[in-house]
């Protein structure tokens, strides 16, 4: 079982922005599709965005699509999550998913995720 750890949640103002990691020892994070996920209290599991394993095509959903992106690091062997302009409504646990398929559709393993609060 593939062991993913995610970081860089917090508390941020509507407007603001947060960078979300993804880490992975133990394995090359350029060999695996990548998806984040997240999760508000009460919610159903919302799919954000996926990234592409070698050429790290990024792919994402109409909910955060224009601002935000998926990059990945190589040499830290970390995928990020960069979030822009959050808004009130988008508090939740961040997860990152190793997946395979179109979009990263078939999920694998999941990490423990981070939370992400967004207030004033």
């Amino acid at each position: 079982q593939v062991q993913l750890v995610e970081s860089g949640g917090g508390l941020v103002q509507p407007g603001g922005s947060l960078r979300l990691s993804c880490a992975a020892p133990g394995i090359t994070l350029r060999n695996y599709q990548i998806a984040w996920f997240r999760q508000a209290p009460g919610k159903e599991r919302e799919r954000v965005g996926c990234i592409s394993s070698g050429d790290g095509y990024s792919y994402y959903e109409d909910s955060i699509k224009g601002r935000s992106s998926i990059s990945r690091d190589d040499g830290k062997n970390t995928v990020y999550l960069q979030m822009n302009s959050l808004k009130p409504e988008e508090p939740a646990v961040y997860h990152c998913v190793t997946a395979a398929g179109y979009r990263c559709e078939a999920l694998i393993d999941w990490g423990p995720g981070t939370e992400v609060t967004v207030s004033s």
